[in-house]
């Protein structure tokens, strides 16, 4: 499986790279993400819920950052077991471009490989899967963005129990249309 795209991120390239070496905004913003925890520099043990087609299950892996070049690109090698559900392994490339002071283009292409359930899955039904976990991980960043970094300052976040979901929602609003998503679909689910 390959894919590959491009996002505009909301803030300038050093807070773009920031948030991308933050595990907790990435545990945040990923799909199904339970945990993201540093075994070592720039290695981590990663567990996540996803499901792919009608094959549903619990993966437990390994993630490692290489050919570090901050802030401007880095090489994710990942490899993960979802039990009787099946495996994967693969690399992903993530660049940043400055586009302006508080814009900043975020390049990506992966390769990866699965087998097991997943892979008789079929195709068609894990890049579709895959498609859907990458829009709603830029979704979710960029609503990480556009509440960390309102105008490229940092901003306050309500962090009280019982903060209603719609703070989110009103600090992305002067976001991108995916941070205004990502907020949106973040509220549902809270």
């Amino acid at each position: 499986m390959q894919l590959a795209s491009e996002q505009m991120l909301p803030v300038s390239q050093d807070l773009a790279w920031k948030a991308l070496n933050d595990t907790e905004v990435l545990k945040e913003s990923i799909p199904g993400c339970e945990s993201i925890t540093a075994t070592g520099e720039n290695t981590y043990d990663v567990a996540l819920t996803a499901a792919i087609g009608p094959v549903k299950a619990k993966f437990r892996g390994k993630m490692r950052l290489a050919d570090i070049d901050a802030p401007n690109s880095y090489v994710i090698h990942f490899e993960g077991q979802g039990g009787a559900a099946g495996h994967g392994k693969g690399q992903a490339t993530v660049r940043l471009e400055a586009v302006g002071p508080q814009q900043t283009r975020l390049l990506y292409s992966a390769d990866a490989q699965v087998g097991g359930k997943i892979a008789q899955v079929g195709s068609r039904l894990v890049d579709m899967a895959a498609q859907k976990m990458a829009a709603e991980f830029f979704g979710a960043f960029n609503a990480h963005l556009a509440l960390r970094y309102a105008g490229g300052q940092a901003a306050s976040i309500d962090q009280t129990p019982g903060a209603t979901a719609q703070a989110p929602i009103a600090a992305a609003a002067q976001g991108s249309l995916w941070a205004r998503l990502g907020a949106w679909l973040a509220g549902l689910f809270r």
